[in-house]
């Protein structure tokens, strides 16, 4: 697993615990071993041809120069009117929307712009691994409220003590990374509660918004009192399998996006300007699209679930994202790491130990990250394969 870096002289302390990324080392061992990377959460294939086309004919008219800083027209207008159609949320494209290198970077723009040292941030874990980073490149400290599996629900007492006078923001991730769970009303609700009552900011990752089996997606800047406190973040990656375009985008009221562009303008300034023309007509495409690439992504999901059970894996089924947790503890075993690590040379397939998204090792030693967002036939694969742990059990 990843090294870090307790003896360099040079990295800043509270960057030591950051090695190379979980999902960059399982990628590699994928490589190094030929097994089926279902570990990386990116597709094995490409989004919509005419969406791709837009993109190269945006590169050959010459739309290849610095956009303006807050992200092109055309693109900010479509995410206006994106939040519109599906959320009933009216964003003023001038002034309350910002595109970025990805959620990424939106999501760390976030935090260095609003968060100073002695600052804290409470995330639910396990949570996806840039968070923790952010949140020291931001000088502040993670406080970590733990989703429990298998249903994945939280202690309100656990989030409530958690805020004390040093609170500054709370990082939400419905659909979340890597456990699938949407979080429900009531849970929304309480986290609506918190922020108003102790005046804390709520950042709000939503990459997975189109990819959602069971129940519903509500943003949590649309409840009330949280208009104006809410800093919602998505991207185009996950909706239209074009993860390598890097483009994403933050909504956010003036004052809030304003503090947002200060940061991210030093990030990376501009990105992706042939890649926002390309975007601002995918978030058009028709009703349609949406439909079916869920469906496509629930039978996938499907796939891969069936599979692992019939493997003999204890697996909680996602209600969400393109991802599904799985216990290892049916085959005896508990270190989620090893096996991650030896799972390659068994049976020839790639995943992701969850332990790495957790403060407390304990709660996810024993569970594995598997990622579906591949070609059916590639996940049948994977599932024979996997058969043959059972058959080892």
């Amino acid at each position: 697993m990843s090294v870090n870096h307790p003896g360099d002289p040079f990295i800043k302390s509270n960057l030591r615990e950051f090695g190379e990324t979980i999902f960059a080392e399982m990628s590699a061992l994928a490589a190094k071993t030929g097994a089926i990377n279902l570990g990386q959460g990116f597709p094995d294939t490409n989004g919509p041809s005419e969406i791709a086309e837009l993109a190269v004919a945006a590169i050959r008219s010459g739309q290849n120069q610095y956009p303006p800083g807050l992200g092109i027209s055309e693109l900010r207008q479509a995410i206006s009117a994106h939040q519109k159609r599906f959320y009933d949320l009216d964003f003023d494209s001038e002034t309350e929307i910002l595109v970025t290198a990805g959620a990424t970077e939106g999501i760390a723009a976030s935090l260095l712009s609003i968060c100073e040292s002695g600052d804290e941030v409470i995330t639910f874990e396990p949570y996806y691994d840039s968070y923790a980073a952010s949140i020291a490149l931001a000088g502040a400290t993670r406080r970590v409220v733990t989703l429990r599996a298998p249903s994945y629900g939280f202690d309100p007492d656990e989030l409530r003590k958690a805020v004390n006078t040093n609170t500054k923001a709370i990082l939400v991730n419905s659909p979340h990374n890597p456990t699938g769970k949407v979080f429900d009303m009531e849970e929304l609700l309480l986290i609506a509660e918190i922020c108003q009552e102790h005046d804390i900011v709520a950042i709000c990752d939503e990459v997975y918004e189109h990819l959602v089996f069971e129940g519903s997606h509500t943003p949590l800047i649309s409840l009330p009192g949280m208009r104006d406190r809410t800093i919602q973040i998505s991207s185009a990656g996950k909706t239209f399998s074009f993860t390598g375009w890097k483009i994403g985008w933050v909504c956010a009221q003036p004052a809030l996006m304003n503090t947002v562009r200060t940061a991210k303008q030093f990030l990376t300034y501009v990105n992706g300007a042939p890649f926002q023309h390309a975007i601002a007509s995918a978030l058009e495409l028709p009703d349609a699209y949406f439909h079916n690439f869920l469906a496509d992504m629930e039978k996938k999901r499907n796939c891969l679930s069936s599979g692992l059970e019939d493997a003999g894996f204890a697996v909680f089924e996602p209600a969400g994202t393109f991802f599904i947790t799985a216990d290892i503890r049916p085959f005896g075993i508990s270190n989620g790491q090893q096996f991650c690590l030896d799972l390659p040379e068994l049976c020839g397939v790639v995943a992701v130990p969850n332990v790495v998204f957790y403060d407390n090792k304990r709660e996810g030693e024993s569970l594995v990250r598997f990622a579906f967002c591949k070609q059916l036939t590639v996940l049948e694969s994977a599932v024979s394969r996997l058969r043959s742990l059972g058959a080892n059990k």
